[in-house]
């Protein structure tokens, strides 16, 4: 069953058939070889990772396996019946990621924020602003540093020559400082 012509010559409901009534593992694997891998480059070239394709590939085959007597030879195919099972399993697998589909995706302009919400924003950032410059200065520096410079806190060791648990302390302390004034 390795040229092409094999492949269509199958018979695949009489397989999914045997499944259904004698648990045939032959069958199964016969399927699974035919299947899986397409299943696989299916759902890579709609946009899963290899993570997510292998772990859905086999969710579809464990699918097939225990409820092969829900194929219906009348309705569809056996292919088309895999690759919607494929392609469910997708769905639910990113429904779990909590990712939107593409399709649910805004397109367009984003609305305009509302302008209540703009002026509370600007007067929080102005009070932010106020807060940090009222820090020490040694506390300043390392919050400009990390928050604005966005440097870890062992790019800041490297560069001020303080000891990592320094940084960390006067940071924690920093903003223990800007949490009690922006209450």
């Amino acid at each position: 069953m390795t040229t092409t012509a094999n492949a269509n010559e199958t018979d695949w409901p009489a397989l999914v058939r045997r499944i259904h009534m004698d648990q045939d593992k032959a069958a199964f694997a016969r399927i699974f070889a035919h299947f899986a891998p397409r299943v696989k480059s299916f759902l890579m070239k709609g946009g899963s990772g290899e993570t997510l394709a292998e772990e859905c590939t086999q969710e579809v085959m464990a699918t097939l396996w225990q409820k092969a007597h829900l194929f219906d030879p009348a309705r569809a195919s056996v292919a088309t019946w895999i690759f919607t099972i494929a392609r469910n399993k997708k769905i639910d697998a990113l429904r779990k990621q909590k990712r939107p589909e593409p399709e649910d995706l805004p397109w367009g302009p984003e609305a305009e924020p509302d302008q209540a919400d703009v002026i509370v924003l600007q007067q929080e950032s102005e009070r932010l602003v106020k807060a940090v410059a009222e820090l020490p200065d040694k506390q300043r520096l390392l919050i400009e540093q990390a928050y604005f410079g966005d440097l870890s806190h062992s790019e800041i060791a490297e560069e001020t020559g303080l000891p990592l648990g320094t940084i960390k302390s006067r940071i924690r302390l920093a903003l223990e400082r800007l949490r009690h004034t922006m209450k």
